[in-house]
This record gives C-alpha cells, structure tokens and sequence, in this order.
C-alpha cells in the first residue's frame, strides 16, 4: 500500500512539474538590437546582451573601412534575419541593412552607418567591453556610440569635389582626410562663405533655388560627445527652420544627390565658397 501511496505521489508530481513547464514554455528573448538609457550619452544602441555598439566616422561612405588590426579592436556586429520582431520598439526596420565587409565578414548598419562592438587589448587579448560599458565612445575622435536620435553626426573623408579633383581641409588640391559635420544618415552639410552670424544669404524667399543648397532643417540637437551642443543653434528662414553652428547656417548640396558621403559642393562654385563644416571652424561674424 505504501508503495502504491508513493507511486501516486511520485505520478501527480510529475504532472505538477510537468505543466509547470507547459506554463512557461515561451522563454522571455531579448531584442536582436535594443534601446538602453545611459546617464551620460543618452539613449543608445545595443546587442541582446547589453553591449554597446558603434558608428565608425571612416565609413563615410557607408561601408566598413575597419580592416587588419582595426578588426580585433572594433569587431562587426551582426544580426541575421534581422526584422520589426528582433528590434526595440522606437526602432524602424527599414533603417537597418545586411552588408559584407572587405574580409567577408557580415555586419549590420543603421541609418547607413556599420555597426561595430569594441574590444580594447588587455594584457595583449582583445576583450569585448562588459555590458552597459561605453569606453569606445570618442575613441580617437572617430568612434562614436550609436544613437538612434543623432541630428549631427561626423565623417572622416577624403574631400571629392564636383570636379572630381581631391581637396584638402584648406580647399587646395590634395590629399588628406577631414572630419567634418553630416547629418543623422551620414549626408554632407556645408555652411556658405557670405553668410553672416545667424543670417542665411543664400535661399530666396520662395525658395526657388532650395534645390541647389538645401537648408538644413533641424531644430533638434543631439551630436556626438566631442562636439559642444551649446554651438549649434535654430534660425528661421522665411517659412524654414535651419540649424547652425557658430552662427553658420547649415545647409545641403542638391548635386549631392543623398548619397552618403559625396561632398561635391566643396568646389561648387569654386573651391571654399561652401566648405564643410569642422568643429574648429571660426565662428560666424555679423
């Protein structure tokens, strides 16, 4: 009888801890690419472990540029079969794209820009950062944490301009990266040589030649951490809102066409009369 007894408990224990599991059959996932506050950057990008991802200025273009030794330090993140189901909501699915870097690798971008972890050496070993650490952001002026609210993001690249002649930073030709100001997709901003403090001198009031340098219509500021957001500012123009930067006003290049990382209009109508903006540009006069 007793062995009967502990046979119908062994039985209905089984039965307990078996819909136990039936009741919680559906594991809690994390987000393939989530949103995490962090109390310094803000809101920011990370994996489904917390880990911190990174835009790389370089990639102007939008194609991984990180080769050789970079790609121990800044190792790719991807995420395959990414979809509106593996993302935080406040996230679009459409601003994600599926690449292959040089070495074959497959990497993910957002709104145009690779993303990347970072792996400092320690003792000689590469190590990926521990979650909810942010140690990559300003890595020699160039990596930067991703965010999904940026309206100010920086590029470093060669100047090409609409003459498909190389220019360096001072506008001669020659060769030389610059870092200079695009906006959230990696889209080049230019300010305008007679434009005064606060003052846009170019666009018409009808706005009929807006196609030929777009104003930038921006009011709200987030920029990368190296970048003093007190120096950006908004001024109305006629019926736009237009943001600056020392008092320039900040515009785009119709030539340029929306492709990320063409900067033509630095030799439209000749070479300095729209320069890129840089952070150590000389403020805007009256």
């Amino acid at each position: 009888m007793k062995a009967t007894i502990a046979v119908l408990v062994a039985c209905v224990t089984g039965m307990l801890a078996s819909c136990s599991k039936d009741n919680n059959s559906q594991p809690v996932t994390s987000k393939a690419v989530q949103l995490k506050a962090n109390a310094t950057l803000g809101t920011i990008l990370t994996d489904r472990d917390g880990k911190t991802l990174y835009y790389f200025a370089n990639d102007a273009g939008g194609t991984n540029t990180c080769t050789g030794g970079c790609e121990a330090v800044w190792p790719v993140f991807n995420a395959d079969n990414i979809s509106t189901d593996s993302i935080d909501a406040g996230l679009d699915i459409n601003d994600f794209k599926a690449i292959t870097t040089l070495s074959g690798k497959k990497q993910l971008s957002y709104k145009g820009h690779p993303l990347y972890y970072y792996a400092p050496a320690i003792n000689g070993v590469n190590v990926q950062e521990a979650a909810g650490a942010t140690t990559g952001e300003a890595v020699g002026g160039v990596w930067f944490v991703a965010k999904p609210d940026y309206t100010i993001m920086l590029a470093n690249a060669q100047l090409v301009g609409h003459d498909t002649k190389n220019y360096t930073s001072a506008y001669v030709e020659g060769t030389g990266k610059t870092v200079y100001f695009t906006d959230a997709r990696g889209l080049t901003l230019y300010t305008f040589k007679n434009d005064k403090k606060d003052s846009n001198s170019f666009t018409k009031a009808d706005f009929s030649n807006n196609g030929v340098w777009p104003v930038f219509e921006e009011q709200k500021i987030v920029v990368p951490s190296i970048l003093d957001k007190t120096l950006f500012g908004t001024i109305s123009v006629f019926t736009k809102k237009q943001m600056t930067y020392k008092g320039w006003p900040l515009y785009y290049f119709g030539q340029d066409n929306k492709v990320q990382g063409a900067n033509k209009g630095i030799s439209f109508p000749s070479p300095g009369i729209w320069p890129v903006p840089v952070k150590d540009i000389a403020a805007a006069v009256k």
